[in-house]
């Protein structure tokens, strides 16, 4: 699998990709892209599960649902999240597909949009509009228009974040090409993040869905930077079918999920690691849960505590706010069957405090990244969620974001 930062990228064919500026953001920098399967490709996708809902979410919704899956065109702006916007934000989003599916010579239907950046801010749609022939003009199917698309998207994020897979099944070969945005605001169900992925796989929206649907579950759904839920959150999966490689079951679907899950997988570590004033990745496993919802309740109750995360920060093994945190999950834990471990080293057994070298721990916590594994004697389900440090740098992004 190829990450971002190397030196190459798999790319599946039938799409191309491009970006441009418009103004959009306060910074000068890139802030359209565009994405294009100019045969056409099936389409699955995940939103957001905010009860605020973006008006791009509710377009993008509505399109996909008249089309049955099908789509020709991605356009995201980012700068702006277009929510809490009211009617006008709705038109506004309607009327950007309307003009790029002009230019398409498709219908409006087909285009899918997205937005990312400040909330409640009109959505300067003439300078979006504006950009179109721009980038429909400078469509590519190369790298670099690749990894412009992955920088146009961003807002916060310090670094673009592209993942890539290749793989064989029934003697071809299928591409699988993430692109993702995410920094802040990072929490199931979903984040405050933008992830796009397109394949060279043959299949039907119903057979994407029901990959798409598997690798959220233990990667976007498996993560928190900071507890809170987006309004714009969308992980679209785009389909061009050029590869000719069915997803029948059998050993082609199967290979497909696993490329699918560890492009998701490499996406959501890189958006951790990414978190805004981030300085630590923590793998944070649960162990012996009774089943995986259980897992996951825990392991937000710990993912979201700024009492966990600052200790976390100071690189101090308080292992009595993880197991507090554990306690306040509403889940019905038996403290006296609770084990936690800081990489090797047992910290906590019984619920009670377990002999251990403070000096390693605190060494140990001093990493970029690190494990930290709780047991439950519940049962035999077992989670990894990737979360972070909560840091100073937190506080300074985001009480400047919008001024």
């Amino acid at each position: 699998m190829s990450k971002q930062g190397t030196t190459h990228l798999h790319i599946p064919g039938g799409f191309t990709w491009s970006s441009a500026t418009a103004g959009i953001k306060a910074s000068g920098r890139p802030d359209v892209a565009f994405a294009e399967a100019r045969l056409g490709a099936s389409a699955a996708a995940v939103f957001t599960r905010n009860r605020v809902v973006a008006a791009p979410v509710e377009v993008g919704r509505e399109h996909l649902a008249a089309t049955e899956g099908r789509v020709r065109a991605v356009l995201v702006n980012a700068g702006n999240a277009n929510c809490a916007t009211g009617k006008p934000g709705l038109k506004a989003a309607r009327d950007t597909c309307a003009a790029l599916g002009k230019a398409l010579e498709a219908a409006p239907e087909f285009v899918v949009p997205s937005s990312t950046g400040i909330i409640g801010v009109a959505l300067p749609v003439k300078k979006l509009i504006g950009a179109i022939p721009e980038v429909v003009t400078e469509r590519s199917s190369g790298e670099g228009a690749v990894r412009a698309f992955a920088d146009a998207i961003l807002t916060t994020d310090t670094v673009p974040k592209i993942a890539s897979a290749a793989i064989r099944a029934d003697g071809e070969k299928i591409t699988v090409l993430g692109i993702a945005k995410g920094s802040g605001m990072i929490h199931p169900n979903l984040a405050t993040m933008l992830v796009y992925i397109f394949t060279d796989v043959d299949a039907s929206p119903r057979e994407l869905q029901e990959h798409l649907d598997a690798a959220v579950a233990t990667s976007f759904n498996a993560m928190s930077v900071d507890g809170d839920t987006s309004t714009n959150d969308t992980v679209l999966l785009l389909a061009s079918g050029t590869s000719r490689v069915k997803l029948k079951p059998g050993k082609a679907a199967k290979a497909f999920g696993e490329a699918l899950q560890s492009v998701c997988q490499s996406l959501a570590e890189q958006i951790v690691r990414d978190g805004e004033g981030a300085r630590h990745l923590i793998r944070l496993k649960i162990e012996q849960a009774r089943d995986m919802d259980e897992a996951r309740v825990i392991a937000r109750s710990i993912a979201n505590s700024p009492l966990v995360k600052t200790a976390w920060a100071g690189c101090d093994p308080n292992w009595g706010r993880i197991l507090s945190s554990v306690g306040k999950s509403g889940v019905d834990v038996d403290a006296s069957k609770v084990h936690i471990f800081f990489g090797r080293q047992q910290v906590c057994r019984k619920g009670m405090a377990h002999p251990f070298n403070e000096r390693e721990a605190h060494k140990f916590l001093q990493q970029p990244e690190y494990e930290i594994r709780v047991q439950l004697g519940r049962g035999r389900s077992a989670l990894t969620f990737l979360t972070c440090d909560l840091t100073a740098d937190y506080v300074r992004i985001n009480a400047d974001y919008s001024t």
